[in-house]
């Protein structure tokens, strides 16, 4: 049976390979069981419900990869997509996280129609690879901010916006030593060095009475409190269409980079450059978000993490399948990842902000016109507090910049229109 659905031997794997790797790949990634439910519970969302969601979001997606696809590719709520829900979406522009939850359902379906229709070709294509290099960077940028403040490194003051907290507090300093655990771990190659750095710190915090055991394992929460809890009528207020937008560009743009990236490591790319069934991944992907967001989680993605699987042997979707099954497991440690203090979910998050601002060095700095608008599209996230800002500030500038310099070979229709919408959106025409 494995080997008709998985084609085993032509992909020159084995079971137990696909199994180790999807061990692997899983242990890699298993930080976001303690990470997203710290990051949308600041919504007043329930903490045990988000946490069974993110499981079964994950354990749906990361099944859906595997049979529909036939690739190596888990997914779970992804990472930056949370913050923006949570941090952007109901807390600064004030909206319910059951409005959010239904622009999260709306991103999916129109992600799922792109995937059907292969207009998603044309989005992509349509933007610049520096511009795409920067809305990444920024989302970093962003994510560093937010791992700083909860922390309790970055504070704020009224005098100077932000300022540099109380460092004698356990709380600052279990995050210092818990990011420095991590990138020591993960320089030396060790498995779920992210997972051990949050552990970790979770571990010595329980052991100083800074943070309170609440137990390993029990029967799973109730998900009644998010489960089909979404306001799709009030996502359709044309205040949101930007927010909608944000969360569909940012999930094509990830979702496109990871397929590509891990397909490359795991020489599933065809001769021709292009990658083989990338609409069925992208449609189990866009299936996937749907589901969560019914489930009660912000949009679910591909984790560039299943690259650790790959490295393991993972080739085929059985290397999905098997993380599938281990987030189903572990619906039982919903005590465990209660336990968890946000500062010691901090540094993992600092050190994605780290991965993901990486793409900078990919830029022509010396090309001002390309330099300016990358560096204005991420410092815009975290000093707007807003990826849809970051994202609107990037194109608008990129188009301005490149039509008054001469160089309208770098522009398409795609680009020129977005950016006149955006300007629209921030009112502009209204000033």
């Amino acid at each position: 049976m494995l080997e008709r659905l998985f084609q085993l031997k032509a992909h020159n794997t084995s079971v137990r390979t696909e199994l180790l790797a999807g061990v692997t790949t899983f242990l890699a990634m298993a930080y976001i069981l303690f990470v997203n439910p710290s990051i949308l519970g600041a919504t007043g969302m329930d903490k045990g419900a988000i946490f069974v969601a993110t499981c079964l979001a994950a354990a749906i997606g990361s099944a859906l990869m595997g049979l529909i696809a036939n690739y190596p590719i888990a997914l779970a709520p992804g990472m930056g997509l949370n913050a923006f829900f949570t941090y952007t979406v109901v807390l600064h522009l004030g909206h319910t996280w059951q409005v959010a939850l239904g622009a999260v359902f709306l991103s999916a379906l129109m992600f799922f129609l792109l995937s059907i229709f292969r207009i998603r070709e044309w989005i992509i294509n349509s933007i610049p690879l520096p511009l795409r290099s920067g809305i990444a960077a920024g989302i970093g940028l962003f994510l560093a901010l937010i791992a700083l403040q909860t922390a309790g490194i970055v504070v704020g003051n009224p005098a100077t916006l932000v300022g540099l907290g109380d460092l004698s507090k356990p709380g600052p300093l279990l995050a210092i030593l818990g990011f420095f655990l991590i990138v020591v771990l993960e320089a030396r190659k060790v498995t779920g060095a992210v997972l051990i750095g949050i552990l970790a710190v979770t571990v010595i915090a329980i052991a100083l009475g800074v943070s309170a055991f609440g137990g390993l394992v029990s029967m799973p929460p109730s998900l009644a409190p998010t489960f089909l809890q979404l306001d799709i009528k009030g996502a359709l207020d044309v205040g949101l269409i930007s927010v909608i937008f944000a969360f569909l560009f940012v999930d094509l743009f990830d979702n496109s980079g990871t397929l590509i990236g891990v397909a490359k490591r795991a020489g599933l790319m065809g001769k021709d450059g292009h990658l083989p069934k990338m609409g069925r991944a992208l449609i189990a992907d866009s299936t996937a978000a749907m589901f969560g967001s019914l489930l009660g989680t912000s949009t679910t993605t591909s984790y560039i993490e299943s690259a650790a699987g790959v490295s393991a042997g993972g080739r085929t979707g059985l290397t999905a399948v098997v993380v599938a099954v281990l987030f189903l497991l572990a619906l039982f440690f919903a005590p465990l990842a209660g336990s968890v203090p946000a500062f010691a979910t901090a540094p993992a998050l600092f050190f994605i902000a780290v991965l993901m601002t990486s793409g900078l060095a990919e830029i022509e700095w010396d090309d001002l016109t390309t330099a300016a608008p990358v560096l204005v599209t991420a410092l815009a996230m975290p000093l707007t507090y807003s990826i849809a800002n970051g994202i609107a500030f990037g194109f608008i500038t990129w188009t301005v910049i490149k039509l008054l310099s001469g160089r309208t070979r770098e522009l398409n229709s795609a680009l020129i229109v977005l950016s006149i919408l955006f300007v629209i959106k921030l009112g502009w025409f209204n000033a």
